[in-house]
């Protein structure tokens, strides 16, 4: 019964803060949205912003009952399915990863977080079954809260839903992973903020606002107790936007949205929903559209491979590397060994990336590889000692017998008695010389 609703608080500041972000919101609902009032607007989205980010740092130290989603990181990527329940999410982790998810035709079936492994063009890409989340998850109803943190950790996002309830599961979801600071398919606002000493609020514009004024952004400042700084935006953003980038602890994750059970709706239905941006319709059932949807998670993933080749043979088209963060040569060194970069000379690289393809290119640690390519990494020549520390009787490095000539012989000195004795006038010319 706790699951199926039941808040995870029990603690009265907890509490507190639903009832203050509960009147917020009804407060902006009753407000009319113009000119005279987007300064009072502002304020209270900057409020509800600081008390949402209490409610989510405060269920960190104190969490509610339930077993909690530890899951290991492996792979090359990880991909969260977000859903309400009974939309399919098991089903496909049955249909496209070797692990069995139980399926029922019942609500709630999966209780707890379950992964599973794909494996496509060479990479593993670990794929997650959480449970299904209820309206009102990001207040903490249900296990919302824990399967909204693990999401938070994803590289990519599956928001599954039933095709005939589409577009009424697609708003609650984007509302509550908003309320929890995950952006989908958004890119970070270009805004810089430094904080000063003082000289109070110094703002500054590259292109032309349209959304945002200085007196707005210095009352949104102050609702932070910011009263010093430097603030320039390089977009024309609004006050969502920059309480983001006051905050700085969003989450902007890519997402594809999958509408489950195409067999239940209409043809004109099909193929408005087919035609929505970041959309993709499917049935596990019958496992129609699968491959287009893997497909669709390689591109959206953005992973490299890069194969290897050693100097004078074949490219090893068996293990690829897979590049995720910058996708350059340094990379590609960090995955190889951790001495690699400081022993690297340069590399031969073949495929797109090169200017002279189909022949290499030599490069440095900061050209960046395009999929597919093959990289043959140049070391640099270990340095022999020349001190001697050589094998007994090998000859010294310079000298006649390493060249490949014949050593000359070394000139023995005797001792110093059997040497020619100085004659009075070489003693009397060298103490003059010295005079």
């Amino acid at each position: 019964a706790e699951y199926m609703g039941t808040a995870l608080f029990s603690a009265p500041s907890s509490m507190g803060l639903l009832e203050k972000i509960k009147e917020i919101e009804d407060e902006m609902a009753r407000t009319q949205k113009n000119k005279a009032t987007e300064r009072h607007l502002g304020a209270l989205k900057a409020k509800l912003a600081k008390y949402r980010s209490e409610l989510i740092e405060g269920s960190k130290s104190a969490a509610g009952k339930g077993e909690g989603f530890d899951v290991s990181r492996v792979g090359h990527a990880r991909v969260s399915m977000i859903g309400f329940p009974s939309v399919g999410k098991s089903t496909l982790l049955s249909k496209v990863t070797a692990t069995e998810s139980q399926v029922a035709a019942y609500e709630f079936t999966t209780l707890t977080c379950i992964p599973g492994m794909i494996n496509y063009a060479g990479a593993q890409i670990q794929l997650l079954d959480l449970p299904g989340i209820i309206e009102g998850a990001s207040k903490g109803k249900g296990r919302g809260r824990q399967v909204i943190g693990v999401a938070r950790t994803s590289d990519l996002i599956l928001v599954m839903m039933d095709a005939s309830k589409g577009d009424t599961q697609r708003r609650l979801l984007e509302a509550e992973l908003e309320a929890v600071g995950i952006r989908l398919n958004t890119a970070p606002p270009d805004i810089s903020i430094k904080l000063k000493k003082g000289g109070g609020i110094q703002f500054n514009a590259t292109v032309p606002l349209t959304k945002i004024d200085g007196a707005l952004v210095a009352s949104l400042l102050f609702q932070f107790k910011i009263h010093h700084a430097e603030v320039l935006f390089r977009g024309d953003y609004g006050v969502d936007e920059f309480i983001d980038a006051i905050q700085g602890n969003r989450k902007y994750i890519p997402a594809l949205y999958v509408y489950n059970k195409l067999d239940t709706i209409w043809l004109e239905e099909l193929d408005r929903l087919a035609r929505l941006p970041d959309s993709i319709v499917i049935s596990c059932e019958w496992g129609m559209n699968l491959d287009f949807l893997l497909e669709k998670i390689w591109q959206r993933l953005a992973l490299t491979r890069v194969y290897t080749k050693k100097r004078g043979g074949l490219p090893d088209f068996d293990e690829p590397f897979i590049l995720r963060r910058t996708g350059d040569v340094l990379e590609v060194c960090e995955s190889v060994h951790r001495n690699m970069v400081s022993e690297f000379k340069h590399a031969l690289v073949w495929g797109r990336s090169s200017k002279f393809n189909p022949k290499p290119q030599r490069v440095g640690l900061r050209h960046v590889l395009a999929d597919e390519d093959v990289i043959c990494l140049i070391s640099k020549p270990t340095k022999t000692s020349t001190d001697g520390g050589g094998p007994a009787g090998a000859p010294k490095a310079g000298s006649g017998a390493a060249l490949g000539g014949k050593a000359k012989p070394e000139k023995k000195k005797g001792p110093r008695s059997a040497r020619r004795p100085r004659d009075d006038l070489e003693l009397r010319i060298r103490s003059w010389v010295k005079v």
